[in-house]
């Protein structure tokens, strides 16, 4: 089982370890980016408990268009945890401006682990690279991970396609035209802020539950939303 000390010492700090015995339901939820209407009515759809935990991929804020109302309401339960996006990264340290969400929540954004563990799962947002050791990984590359190698960027091929755990790693990031899911690799952003869907992953019974975007609150290239690929099944 991976544990905070398999990553190196600027990582180490910024991984959680969670005891999933603690809790009924484990749901991991995908992108949110600011869409709080679809992101409460999937958690009605949900209907978690206080003895369930929602746990989000990251990119909690920006592009959608209320990015403090998304803020406010998973800092505002106690079992709703997310680890951090790259979005939350720029916000942490100045690359981009968001004031009506740092303005009260600095300390929170702060706060979000880049890393979680739980039972034999990893939730991180943007992915691994497969062909070094965790302890090798930097903060950005959690982040930011997508193809293999980097510089590839949407045009692949992408990590979770070469990844072979354990860990299951359980990823946002990288938008989808559906959520792939496969034996080591979950990847749950379905480009809500894009028109698409927001969708979240039951683990205790290895279902997936999406709820369609209200409207499209941003464009983006179709090359930019990548369809599943061969190995990876929509459930």
């Amino acid at each position: 089982m991976v544990t905070a000390t398999d990553f190196s010492p600027a990582v180490a700090p910024l991984v959680r370890e969670v005891d999933a015995d603690a809790w009924e339901e484990i749901y991991i939820v995908g992108d949110v980016h600011g869409c709080r209407s679809e992101l409460e009515t999937l958690i009605a759809t949900l209907d978690p408990s206080d003895d369930d935990l929602v746990v989000f991929v990251g990119d909690l804020v920006r592009k959608g268009p209320d990015s403090r109302g998304v803020v406010e309401l998973v800092s505002g339960h106690e079992n709703f945890i997310s680890v951090r996006g790259n979005n939350e990264d720029k916000l942490i340290h100045g690359r981009k401006s968001l004031d009506a969400v740092t303005e009260p929540f600095d300390d929170y954004l702060e706060s979000l682990p880049v890393v979680l563990l739980f039972d034999d799962a990893m939730v991180v947002h943007g992915g691994v690279d497969y062909r070094k050791s965790f302890a090798d990984h930097s903060i950005e590359e959690l982040l930011n991970s997508r193809a293999i190698p980097p510089e590839q960027g949407y045009d692949g091929p992408f990590w979770y396609e070469g990844y072979e755990g354990p860990p299951r790693v359980f990823f946002g990031h990288t938008v989808l035209d559906e959520p792939v899911v496969g034996e080591w690799a979950v990847g749950l952003d379905t480009g809500c802020v894009y028109g698409g869907e927001l969708t979240a992953y039951d683990y205790r019974n290895d279902e997936l539950l999406s709820v369609p975007a209200e409207r499209e609150y941003q464009s983006r290239a179709d090359r930019k939303i990548i369809e599943p690929t061969d190995g990876y099944i929509e459930i």
